[in-house]
């Protein structure tokens, strides 16, 4: 509501090149109200007022900038501007950033750093792409379990001050190997001759470098951390995850699941910056393929034509069939992925999956097929095809409730996103088998 009421006064110091009112005007700001702030001006002017910042404050803002502004800042700025922007990052954020450039403007930001942190970037670059790796930060706060509190404590107060946190401390030996995680507060509240090793527990949590992302949002969001480490495959400990990271990652992958969900290709960006253009080629791809897929329903239709000749009431039902079965198909479907996502739900348990969706397909489909029956014969009088219509109704419901249970759970296990099974492709699958089993169940019955 400040920035709001602030953003003409903004605009008209600008306006008036006033810079130094400007820059001064800026300088309280949090970092996410200078982003919105900027969004509101047009490139020109969104460089000038980026390069009024204070060095440690623009290097927050563009952490918080999208992928494509960053770019455009980035084509706008000298490489020495460049260069203090990168020094003030943090490494993970400033490895988010080079993994969205191209290789070749990568490689010319890259020499732009020192030595140290040019190193410190490469190593996280050659991660795996989605990887915790990639995610980590190198900068946090390690003790030796030999060490007294007191010594531990005065190495906080001269390293801590360039950690991405300090609420825990990682214990290590000789070869960095990690042996637990001291809250500061128990190093505070110990005596300060006391040795680490005497407040140790040896329990604590980590995650692979290589291990997805997701590994690192499920092991925070499960156990309530605010900072993970990170080890490689001989427990030496790498780095550190923050929950700021995290929930970074997991914003990025439920927008990925609704825009899958949607059958739209995800895209990184967002819809405020991204082109017309680019929108199109990421839904046409669905777009076209469901409606290629959407002649197997008209195929089916014409291959009961003489079904249909005979009754031509059949085909009044049609829609509301369809609908039920994909609706019904859709709702397992979402409960199931969710499941996955979320860890309550593994592929090893899809035996009691199968069941309990069937019992649930039953039961809908018999109450859905007492209500359409009822209906049915209430609007047309026919006793033979409001049964038809019950019948179907009902083995609509459980095949649908099945085929929208499983699929996730098959994609899931054959290492693909089960997010993919979208609404609408669902649809089309239960289109074309919810008709094939009406008009079999209408031909039997006629």
């Amino acid at each position: 509501m400040l920035r709001e009421l602030l953003t003409p006064e903004i605009r008209e110091l600008v306006e008036q090149k006033d810079w130094r009112t400007l820059k001064d005007a800026l300088s309280p700001w949090p970092p996410q109200d200078i982003v919105e702030l900027l969004e509101s001006f047009e490139d020109e002017s969104k460089i000038i007022i980026f390069r009024l910042l204070p060095r440690d404050l623009a290097a927050e803002v563009f952490s918080e900038l999208d992928a494509g502004a960053q770019k455009n800042l980035l084509h706008q700025m000298s490489n020495e501007h460049i260069k203090e922007i990168f020094l003030e990052m943090s490494p993970d954020d400033r490895t988010d950033v080079f993994e969205e450039l191209p290789s070749g403007a990568t490689k010319e930001f890259l020499s732009l750093l020192p030595p140290g942190e040019r190193k410190e970037a490469m190593e996280l670059l050659g991660y795996p792409e989605y990887s915790v790796g990639r995610l980590m930060t190198p900068d946090y706060v390690a003790v030796r379990s030999s060490w007294t509190v007191e010594e531990s404590l005065d190495h906080v107060r001269k390293y801590g001050k360039d950690a991405e946190t300090v609420d825990i401390l990682y214990v290590v030996d000789e070869k960095w190997h990690l042996l637990d995680d001291i809250p500061l507060g128990t190093l505070i509240l110990s005596s300060p001759e006391a040795k680490v090793e005497s407040i140790m527990d040896r329990e604590f949590l980590s995650v692979h470098a290589s291990h997805d992302q997701e590994e690192a949002v499920r092991l925070m969001k499960k156990y309530n951390l605010i900072v993970l480490p990170v080890v490689d495959s001989q427990n030496i400990l790498l780095g550190v995850v923050t929950v700021d990271d995290v929930i970074d990652v997991y914003e990025e992958e439920v927008t990925e699941d609704i825009h899958k969900g949607a059958s739209v290709i995800p895209f990184e960006i967002n819809y405020s910056t991204i082109s017309a253009f680019s929108l199109f080629r990421k839904r046409i791809v669905w777009l076209l393929f469901l409606a290629i897929a959407g002649f197997l329903s008209g195929n089916v239709i014409s291959s009961f034509q003489e079904t249909l000749g005979e009754v031509i009431i059949l085909a009044f039902f049609v829609p509301v069939l369809l609908g039920t079965g994909g609706n019904t198909g859709t709702q397992s479907a979402t409960l199931i992925i969710r499941a996955l996502v979320t860890g309550d739900l593994t592929p090893k348990k899809w035996l009691s999956v199968i069941r309990k969706e069937i019992l649930v397909g039953v039961l809908l489909g018999l109450f859905l097929g007492l209500v359409l029956y009822a209906w049915s014969f209430a609007w047309k009088g026919s006793g033979r095809v409001s049964l038809i219509i019950g019948i179907s109704v009902a083995i609509i419901a459980v095949w649908a409730n099945l085929v929208g249970s499983i699929l996730p759970i098959i994609l899931r296990k054959m290492k693909l996103d089960p997010a993919i099974v979208s609404s609408p492709l669902i649809s089309t699958i239960t289109d074309v088998s919810g008709l094939l089993i009406y008009f079999t169940v209408a031909m039997l019955m006629l």
